[in-house]
């Protein structure tokens, strides 16, 4: 069987999981194999998604499973993004149970008055169970909350579009501007343009880009993917934000803080709305 949900098509003998280690073959179809398992949940700052502009000072319930599409050796969160059902602890929710909680937290303000604004599908790559943010999503927007996807985007067209009619904001990690890079990380930068496109058609849409020493931090490549995103909106929002030494990439320094200042003025010259982040 041939997995639809991004452009690897992984093709799954019975049994098999994809590369994403989230879906699997079983009896003839390709399931979602971590649908309801959390492996994450925290009441977070809006600002930590990171979103700028989407109801600041509010918090979000922010919920994470296992598995990712890409291999990012600087992965933060690789300890749940690359693992799967055998090697992760988890609590099996529902996506009504999810919703509820959330609108529990929505009830109460915390010392500094803030309550919570609906659920944040984040931590792993969301889309590889995208059946669990579709069902919870819509029960979270019935409750009269929001819904904020983190992702990377390189989910297929139709699998966004099982999703856009619930998600009221989305941070998009937009890794570098070459295919050359994206083909180190496994991914496809063609396939998070168009996500990013459709996307900004209906959502609040920010984006982020991991400035990493050697590898995306040349004023030309951040200038080309500042005019693109303009392009498509001047308005959109970006965070370039600092890379420090995790899981796989250990074997150079985090980024120089005046690089990642440099790189937000170059993007200046493009966006309205550029911010720097980890620095």
């Amino acid at each position: 069987m041939v997995c639809p949900v991004c452009f690897h098509h992984c093709i799954l003998s019975e049994g098999q999981c994809g590369r994403c280690r989230a879906r699997k073959n079983v009896n003839g179809t390709v399931v979602c194999d971590n649908y309801g398992k959390v492996t994450a949940l925290a009441l977070d700052p809006i600002e930590k998604k990171p979103l700028k502009h989407f109801m600041p000072g509010s918090l979000i319930l922010s919920v994470g499973s296992y598995g990712c599409n890409l291999s990012c050796p600087f992965c933060q969160n690789h300890d749940i993004s690359m693992g799967d059902s055998g090697t992760m602890e988890y609590r099996e929710i529902s996506p009504e149970e999810l919703a509820e909680l959330a609108a529990v937290y929505n009830r109460q303000s915390d010392r500094y008055g803030r309550k919570n604004i609906g659920v944040a599908f984040t931590y792993n790559e969301p889309l590889t169970g995208y059946e669990f943010v579709r069902d919870t999503s819509r029960m979270v927007r019935e409750r009269g909350m929001k819904n904020v996807l983190v992702t990377n985007g390189t989910a297929e067209l139709a699998v966004l579009e099982e999703i856009l009619p619930f998600i009221d904001a989305m941070n998009i990690d937009l890794k570098g501007f070459t295919d050359s890079y994206y083909r180190k990380l496994g991914g496809s930068l063609e396939a998070v343009k168009a996500f990013i496109c459709r996307a900004a058609e209906t959502c609040h849409v920010e984006l982020t880009t991991l400035i990493v020493p050697g590898e995306n931090d040349s004023e030309e490549e951040i200038e080309r993917e500042a005019e693109w995103i303009a392009s498509v909106d001047q308005e959109i929002v970006l965070h370039v934000t600092r890379f420090f030494p995790r899981y796989k990439m250990t074997d150079r320094q985090a980024t120089d803080v005046g690089t990642v200042y440099r790189l937000r003025d170059t993007a200046g010259k493009h966006l309205k709305n550029v911010y720097t982040g980890n620095c």
